[in-house]
């Protein structure tokens, strides 16, 4: 059985109790917020793994709640919300979420994508054979045993999918990968609607290594194809 702790944030009481009965069920540690604010001291619970993550809430919307917790924690954040636009989809995973459900859910769809994100955060390394040392690419600099990415040796801080993306980009510089190829990789399930969802984490990880995010020198887009890290 799982150990691990869960945070459940919902104003409506009523879900947030059936999604963590349901959790427990399964056998993880479930903590319940109702609130943004509740939500992002919860959060600093040192053995919490995952976060589950209404958007409208009193006090402090969820999304707020996300970026708050993000620069404190490097946990997987699940959002849920009724909002299915996927405007809403895109901004909520540019806001610094792992995964996007939209209200109503199945509870076994949940438990399942709670179940592949945990194994993600815990994975150790890729499946692929390991590289001795770093990997130097220009002003990278990537470590595949500690999957930690250094950018003109300043440490970059990433979130967990965008830890996924950079550990298979360079551990194969210049190769193509298209986008549900990234997306079978990282997220570890089959694509589907994966273009928009890498788009946004590709995005976000050129605000982090690129010098002009809008002319990227590293992490390029091969029209047609998919996305590849540049080899210098």
């Amino acid at each position: 059985m799982s150990t691990e702790t869960i945070l459940v944030v919902d104003d409506d009481r009523e879900i947030a109790g059936a999604v963590a009965a349901a959790l427990e069920k399964e056998g993880w540690r479930v903590l319940q917020a109702h609130d943004g604010m509740e939500a992002v001291d919860l959060a600093l619970d040192p053995d919490l793994r995952l976060i589950l993550m209404d958007v409208m809430m009193p006090r402090l919307d969820g999304l707020s709640a996300v970026l708050r917790i993000r620069e404190r924690r490097n946990l997987p954040i699940i959002v849920l919300s009724a909002k299915s636009e996927e405007s809403d989809k895109v901004l909520g995973l540019s806001m610094g979420a792992d995964d996007y459900v939209t209200k109503p859910f199945g509870i076994q769809e949940l438990v399942a994508r709670v179940r592949s994100q945990l194994r993600r955060y815990t994975r150790l390394g890729d499946v692929n054979a390991v590289p001795d040392g770093v990997i130097v690419n220009g002003r990278l600099a990537y470590d595949p045993a500690r999957r930690e990415l250094t950018a003109d040796g300043e440490p970059v801080k990433l979130t967990n999918i965008e830890t996924g993306i950079v550990d298979l980009l360079m551990r194969n510089l210049g190769r193509v990968f298209p986008a549900e190829e990234i997306y079978r990789r990282v997220w570890g399930e089959e694509a589907w609607s994966s273009e928009n969802t890498v788009m946004v984490h590709i995005r976000r990880i050129r605000e982090k290594i690129e010098l002009n995010p809008r002319e990227p020198d590293y992490l390029k887009v091969v029209w047609g194809i998919g996305y590849k890290m540049e080899k210098k």
